[in-house]
């Protein structure tokens, strides 16, 4: 792939899970470049994501690869089960990992890339002395737990500040966004340096064939 081509990762918990398999084989044959699966535990957000059972039947069934977004507490946890299912890349909130850490060397020792999920409200100083044990940094641009939400501007500085920070000698990880990422949002973020998007119902799914708007936003 192009380096500095967009990762497209839809958002499965919008998919139709009616038809499962329909919905993964389009959505690769539409050009995805891996699936965004959200686990949620109704206690760090007050929300239940997606069933074990589906997870794991994406992750065996994908023939792209699966990132698992873990807003849970003390992930750690959780991060053998969900490398034993084939996850490619784990998220952590920081906010709710006392040692995040001692979990996203876990995550690389478990054979995963190394993710780490920033809450709106956290800021870049939080975060920035775990940003050498990242591998991709998702910046969460709406509060976590529900699709459907409206984009924090407040958080666009952040954005630039991770973008920044990750060319620097000692980091080296990519910048993904999640929330909103309408196809204005995603122009607005590429132009910024942001390499990653999680799309969910504001420009990918129900807005037609899956195909046609991966490819309008690649044309951004």
């Amino acid at each position: 792939m192009d380096p500095h081509a967009k990762l497209l990762l839809p958002s499965m918990m919008c998919a139709d899970f009616s038809h499962l398999s329909d919905e993964v084989n389009d959505l690769e044959l539409a050009g995805a470049d891996g699936f965004h699966l959200d686990l949620m535990d109704g206690t760090f957000v007050p929300n239940y994501g997606m069933g074990l059972q589906d997870m794991a039947w994406i992750c065996a069934h994908a023939n792209v690869p699966c990132d698992v977004h873990m807003m849970v507490e003390q992930p750690g946890r959780y991060v053998r089960l969900f490398t034993e299912l084939g996850a490619r890349v784990i998220y952590v909130h920081p906010e709710a990992d006392p040692h995040v850490a001692r979990t996203l060397a876990a995550i690389r020792d478990a054979g995963a890339k190394a993710g780490i999920a920033i809450n709106p409200g956290t800021s870049f100083a939080a975060v920035e002395p775990v940003l050498p044990l990242c591998d991709y940094v998702l910046v969460m641009t709406v509060n976590p737990g529900f699709a459907g939400q409206t984009w924090l501007d407040f958080v666009t500085p952040k954005i630039r500040q991770l973008v920044a920070a990750s060319h620097e000698g000692v980091n080296d990880y990519e910048v993904v966004v999640d929330g909103n990422c309408s196809p204005e949002r995603v122009a607005q973020a590429s132009e910024m340096g942001v390499k990653g998007f999680v799309l969910g119902t504001a420009g990918l799914f129900g807005h037609g064939p899956y195909a046609q708007s991966m490819e309008a936003l690649r044309n951004l």
